[in-house]
């Protein structure tokens, strides 16, 4: 592990966790079963759980760590190992720009979910946003083994996904302030984004 991913993991991990749990579990309160894809060690999803009694939160990975936080089984990267409809909300957090192609994961999460998505990912928009990200992506994730195909989308080309598919964005928050000052400066700005997509509104428009 290099210096700069050592800094990383001991100034801003538990900052963007923080910032992400707050974010997350309002989009999540009315959800009664999560699926968390891509969950990595499920500390931020065993957060949201402990902060909604009720909640099952279950996840999974491509990669299992030997100690997680929450109950991860291992999966292929490809298809969810769970039924149609089976959980009211799939959460994938900096999951998709993992993927060659995020249409195929975001269609297995509709498949399962019986009422939302919940996401978060990067827009690919501004000055030096790709290098950005690719540099972040690198510092946090090069040290675990994961995949790192730097597959980030612009915000147009994730609205056109989401609607090619009849996702219905429910809400969407790009001012999340994982970084704080003068980190959101350089690393926050608009390149990321949480979202709840409405996956009952594309079930509607498919039986009409």
């Amino acid at each position: 592990m290099s210096l700069i991913q050592m800094l990383h993991d001991k100034l801003v991990f538990n900052r963007r966790i923080n910032g992400l749990y707050k974010h997350l579990t309002e989009m999540l309160s009315d959800c009664d079963s999560i699926l968390d894809v891509g969950c990595g060690d499920g500390q931020l999803s065993g957060m949201i759980a402990q902060s909604l009694p009720g909640t099952t939160v279950e996840g999974i990975d491509v990669l299992v760590r030997p100690k997680t936080h929450i109950s991860v089984r291992q999966f292929d990267g490809v298809q969810i190992p769970a039924q149609d409809n089976s959980v009211d909300c799939v959460m994938m957090v900096d999951v998709l720009h993992h993927t060659d192609d995020p249409e195929i994961m975001l269609r297995e999460a509709q498949r399962v979910s019986r009422r939302w998505i919940v996401l978060k990912d990067h827009t690919r928009n501004g000055l030096l946003a790709g290098p950005t990200l690719r540099f972040m992506d690198w510092v946090g994730n090069n040290h675990h083994g994961v995949r790192l195909p730097y597959n980030y989308l612009s915000l147009k080309q994730w609205r056109d996904l989401f609607a090619k598919n009849s996702m219905k964005i429910d809400q969407w928050n790009s001012n999340l302030g994982l970084y704080g000052m003068p980190g959101d400066l350089l690393f926050g700005r608009s390149l990321h984004f949480v979202c709840r997509l409405n996956v009952q509104a594309g079930r509607l428009a498919k039986s009409a």
